[in-house]
C-alpha cells in the first residue's frame, strides 16, 4: 500500500498527536454551532439565575482601570443588537461617537396647551410650565450670544459691597420684612444673633399640626414658636433649606409637656429631631463643644432610670425624707419677656436663654455656616428686637471653584454610536455643583458607565441667578455630562426635566432601559440593570419603590386641590429618587407631549405612573417593586439610596471599591 505525503513525511508518534489536535478542532467547532444559538436565545432579556445574571455582569467589566484610561469608551456595533437577540452590547475593533448635546432636544411650543386643550383643562401648571419655557427661551439666547456674560464682567468691576460686621432691627423693623433678618455674607464660628421676644397666649387650634385631637375635643389649646436659619433657595417654588430649626413648644405637643424640637430640613424633607423634654442628655451621649445637646428643666430629681426607681425605695424603707430639688423651670413662658442667643461653635450651634445654656445642636452634614443666609422668627410670639454681631464681612462665593475639581478623570466619556443597555437621567438644580461633583467622583465612576455601556446625564434647568447660569455654561463646557433644559427652573415643574430623560434616552442616546434619580441618590448601576435583566424577554417594565392606593393630601401644606387633581386616589407610581422603566413607555410619553395629549401633574413621580397607566391599557406592564430603591435614606444591600450628602456619595463609593460590600455612611 502506498503512504501519503505526509505520512511519508511524520514519524508515527508525530502522526497520532496531529490526528488528535484536528479531532479536538472539530468537537470544539461542533460545540461552538450549538452553543452560540443557545446564548443568543437566553440573553439579557432572559429571567435566569442569579448566577447566569452575574456572570453577564462579568462580561460586561472584563476591561481593567488602566485599560479604560488609555481610550474613552469600548467600540460598540452601529447596528442594535438588542432588537436581533436580545443580548448584550459586543465589541467592534472600530469605534464610533455620536455628537455630545448639551441641550435637550424637547420641544416646547407656546401654543401647547392653546388648541387641541378645552379651557378647564389648561391648568395654572400648564400656565406656569409655558411662562417658564418663555422666559428661559429668552435667557438661553442672551447665554448663547455672549450678551449677559458682557453684562456680568461690568458688574463684576464693581461688585460686592462689604457685608456689616454687625446690625440690629427693631420689631417693626423686623415685622416690616415679613419676619426675616437677611445675613447676606452668611454666618462664620463665633457669630451670634439675639432674639428678644414674648411668647403669646395660648391659642385653640382645631387642626394642631403638632398633636392629636383626643375623642370628644374639638380644639387643643396651643403656643409654639419657630426660630430658623435657613439657606437660599434652591429653585422657584421649593422651599428654603432649615440649616437649624428651633421650635419650642410650650403648649399644644403630643406629649403633654412643654419641650423644644430642633432639627434640619434640606430639599423639603425634614432631618431626624432632636426633642429636649426636660432631662438632662445621658452622660454618654455625645456633646457639642462640651456642651450638653438638651439641659435640665424637670423640678425633680426622678430622671425615670431604675436606678432612681431602687433609691426611692430604699430612702423610702430607712425612712429618708425625699429631697426635691428646685431645678430651673422650661424656659419660655406665656407672656414672659425673654431674651435668647444662637451661636455658632466649632462643632455645632449653642443657644442660651436669659443667659443660661439651653441646647446644643451639631452640625449636619451638607450645610456650611456661610449657607445661613436669613434668620426667620414666626408663630405665636411677638419679636421686639433682632441682632446679629460678629458676622463676616466679605460675601461668600458660590463659585463652582469651591467644589469643582477640572481634572480630565473626571469628564464624561464620549457618546456611543449604538444604542446602550441603559440611560441615566438625574435631576439637578443650576446651583447644585457640589452634589454634581460628588457624583462625577462616584457612582459615575462605574465601570459600566467608563466603557460607555451605560450613560448618565445630568438634567438641569435655567436658574434664577445670571451668576449661577455662567458658572454653569462653564461646567457644561467642562465636563460634557450636562443637558440644559431651556425654561426657568421651578420646583413644581420638574416634570418636564423627566420628560427630557425619556427624549433624550430614545432620541440622543438610545437605550433599552431608562432610569431617573436625583443629583443625591446614590446608584448601585450594576444591581440596577441586573434587576431590570430578571423581567423576560421584551416585556415593558416600570421598576422602583412601588405606592400603591395613595391618596392626595387634601389639606394643609402639601394639600392638592381637587381642579389639581380630581380623582380620590392616585396611580400606583414608583417614589422619585430611583425608577426604571422600558424604551417604549418613554417613546410614548415623548410622543404625547408632542402631541400635547399628556397630562402634566406637579408630583413628577405620581405624573409618572399616571403616564405608566395610560401606557398599560394599550399594552401590559410589568410593575416591579423593591424597598431597595430607598425613599428616605439608605440600607444596606440598597439599589439606590437618596438624601446622601456629597460626603455620603464619596464614602459609600469608597466602601464599595474597598470592601465590595453595599452598605450606608450615616454620617448626618
Amino acid at each position: 500500500m502506498k503512504r501519503g505525503k505526509v505520512d511519508s513525511m511524520l514519524p508515527p508518534s508525530r502522526l497520532g498527536m496531529v490526528q488528535i489536535l484536528i479531532g479536538a478542532v472539530f468537537v470544539y467547532l461542533l460545540f461552538i454551532t450549538f452553543e452560540i444559538p443557545h446564548v443568543l436565545k437566553h440573553g439579557f432579556g432572559s429571567s435566569g439565575s442569579d448566577d447566569s445574571l452575574d456572570a453577564l455582569l462579568r462580561t460586561f467589566m472584563l476591561e481593567s482601570e488602566e485599560e479604560m484610561g488609555e481610550r474613552d469608551a469600548t467600540s460598540r456595533p452601529t447596528e442594535d443588537p438588542f432588537r436581533d437577540s436580545g443580548g448584550s452590547p459586543y465589541r467592534t475593533p472600530q469605534r464610533r461617537t455620536r455628537e455630545v448635546k448639551k441641550v435637550s432636544g424637547l420641544v416646547f411650543k407656546d401654543t401647547l396647551f392653546d388648541d387641541n386643550v378645552s379651557r378647564d383643562q389648561v391648568s395654572e401648571l400648564h400656565n406656569a410650565a409655558r411662562n417658564a419655557w418663555t422666559a428661559g427661551k429668552k435667557l438661553w439666547a442672551e447665554l448663547e450670544s455672549g450678551k449677559l456674560e458682557f453684562g456680568l464682567k461690568n458688574k463684576s468691576e464693581n461688585r460686592y459691597e462689604p457685608c456689616p460686621y454687625s446690625f440690629i432691627l427693631s420689631g417693626s423693623e423686623f415685622e416690616a420684612r415679613k419676619r426675616v433678618m437677611v445675613l447676606p455674607c452668611g454666618m462664620t464660628l463665633w457669630s451670634h444673633i439675639t432674639v428678644v421676644g414674648t411668647p403669646k397666649w395660648a391659642h385653640s387650634e382645631y387642626d394642631p399640626k403638632i398633636s392629636m385631637l383626643k375623642e370628644g375635643d374639638e380644639a387643643v389649646m396651643v403656643s409654639q414658636f419657630m426660630m430658623e436659619l435657613q439657606g437660599l433657595k434652591n429653585v422657584e417654588g421649593e422651599d428654603p433649606p432649615r440649616i437649624l430649626h428651633f421650635n419650642p413648644r410650650l403648649k399644644g405637643d403630643w406629649s403633654g409637656k412643654p419641650v423644644i424640637e430642633q432639627n434640619t430640613c434640606y430639599r423639603m424633607q425634614w432631618g431626624s429631631a432632636l426633642r429636649c423634654e426636660g432631662w438632662k442628655s445621658r452622660a454618654d451621649e455625645d456633646t457639642v463643644d462640651g456642651q450638653v445637646k438638651c439641659e435640665k428643666w424637670i423640678r425633680d430629681d426622678d430622671d425615670h432610670s431604675e436606678e432612681s426607681k431602687a433609691t426611692w425605695w430604699l430612702n423610702r424603707l430607712i425612712g429618708r425624707t425625699k429631697k426635691v430639688t428646685i431645678d430651673w423651670p422650661y424656659p419660655f413662658a406665656e407672656g414672659k419677656l425673654f431674651v435668647l442667643t444662637v451661636s455658632a461653635g466649632l462643632e455645632g450651634y449653642h443657644i442660651n436663654v436669659d443667659g443660661r445654656h439651653l441646647t446644643s445642636f451639631l452640625y449636619r452634614t451638607g450645610f456650611a455656616l456661610e449657607d445661613a443666609t436669613g434668620l426667620s422668627v414666626n408663630g405665636d410670639i411677638d419679636v421686639h428686637s433682632v441682632l446679629a454681631a460678629s458676622l463676616p464681612t466679605s460675601h461668600p462665593s458660590f463659585a463652582p471653584s469651591m467644589h469643582l475639581e477640572m481634572v480630565s478623570r473626571w469628564k464624561a466619556p464620549s457618546l456611543p454610536y449604538g444604542h446602550v443597555e441603559l440611560f441615566i437621567g438625574i435631576l439637578s438644580a443650576g446651583n447644585h455643583f457640589a452634589e454634581r461633583m460628588a457624583v462625577r467622583k462616584s457612582w459615575m465612576q462605574h465601570k459600566l458607565i467608563k466603557s460607555s455601556r451605560v450613560v448618565a446625564r445630568f438634567f438641569v434647568a435655567l436658574h434664577g441667578r445670571n451668576e449661577v447660569n455662567m458658572e454653569l455654561m462653564k461646567e457644561v463646557g467642562y465636563f460634557g455630562d450636562i443637558v440644559i433644559v431651556p425654561y426657568m427652573d421651578n420646583y413644581d415643574l420638574v416634570v418636564l426635566k423627566t420628560v427630557a430623560i425619556c427624549e433624550y434616552g430614545i432620541r440622543t442616546v438610545p437605550a433599552k432601559y431608562i432610569m431617573k434619580c436625583d443629583d443625591d441618590t446614590f446608584v448601585r448601576v450594576d444591581a440596577v440593570l441586573k434587576e431590570a435583566w430578571k423581567v423576560h424577554g421584551h416585556r415593558s417594565l416600570y421598576i422602583g419603590n412601588i405606592n400603591y392606593h395613595h391618596k392626595p393630601l387634601r389639606h394643609g401644606k402639601w394639600a392638592v386641590t381637587y381642579e389639581e387633581w380630581p380623582e380620590e386616589d392616585y396611580p400606583s407610581y414608583a417614589n422619585g429618587p430611583g425608577y426604571v422603566l422600558s424604551s417604549d413607555i418613554a417613546k410614548f410619553i415623548v410622543s404625547d407631549f408632542e402631541k400635547h395629549k399628556l397630562r402634566l401633574f406637579k408630583m413628577e413621580d405620581v405624573s409618572m405612573g399616571m403616564w405608566v397607566e395610560q401606557f398599560n391599557n394599550s399594552k401590559p406592564v410589568e410593575y416591579v417593586h423593591s424597598l431597595k430603591f430607598c425613599q428616605f435614606g439608605c440600607i444596606d444591600d440598597y439599589y439606590t439610596a437618596h438624601y446622601q450628602s456629597p460626603r455620603q456619595m464619596i464614602c459609600m463609593w469608597d466602601k464599595l471599591q474597598h470592601q465590595g460590600k453595599p452598605q450606608c455612611c450615616n454620617m448626618r
